[in-house]
């Protein structure tokens, strides 16, 4: 952690099969750039509310939250005066920090989580892995190189942010599309997904890690 940077911390418990599990968090970033918070409860039901300065970036993280059933909110103040990159990045890392604290140990998870979302034109795959290994493979040929002000570039910035601190390897192809807000938010959506079934319970692997290494 940098010297000028701050993050503050919280988790709440909750139970499954008398086991109890981190599965909602709450955390706070603050560096000399941006100010971010950020509450998430994977138990959710697709409840969000944002204020990052970025109406775009807003509407993409509401597809993650309804999606992925998810509750989420986050608060942003960032150096937007300069450009959108450093809030961009950093709402990523304190997502990706939160959903790390609030996974827990993911025994008895199903793990891995994958998903093909379509919408008109554009088609979108994402497959990921709770892997506790840092990873992104993002592969999206944009048809141009802002939607509206937002820059498309930052949605990378964003997932590797993420990925960072959330541990977990992610793999992002966007396979058709002719629009660049259809493909985006076919990959905001697919993510959403691809996190909703890696989070399920197993059933037959209650209390169980989902590793030959015992954990991950």
């Amino acid at each position: 952690m940098l010297a000028n940077e701050k993050t503050i911390a919280r988790g709440a418990c909750s139970y499954m099969n008398g086991v109890k599990i981190m599965r909602s968090a709450s955390v706070t970033r603050n560096t000399l750039e941006t100010q971010i918070s950020v509450e998430l409860n994977l138990d959710g039901t697709g409840k969000s509310q944002f204020d990052t300065g970025l109406p775009f970036l807003d509407h993409m993280l509401d597809q993650i939250a309804r999606h992925g059933l998810l509750d989420l909110s986050i608060a942003a103040k960032g150096d937007l005066h300069i450009d959108a990159h450093h809030t961009v990045e950093d709402i990523g890392i304190t997502l990706g920090q939160a959903f790390n604290q609030a996974v827990g140990d993911k025994k008895g998870l199903r793990r891995y989580g994958h998903a093909f979302v379509p919408l008109d034109e554009a088609l979108s795959r994402v497959v990921l892995d709770l892997s506790g290994r840092p990873g992104l493979t993002f592969n999206c040929d944009f048809v141009r190189g802002s939607i509206g002000q937002f820059d498309v570039d930052l949605f990378h910035e964003f997932f590797q942010g993420f990925v960072n601190h959330a541990l977990i390897t992610l793999h992002i192809d966007n396979l058709a599309g002719n629009n660049a807000h259809h493909q985006a938010e076919t990959i905001f959506k697919a993510f959403g997904r691809a996190l909703r079934m890696a989070l399920e319970q197993d059933v037959r692997m209650a209390g169980m890690m989902p590793s030959t290494k015992g954990s991950l």
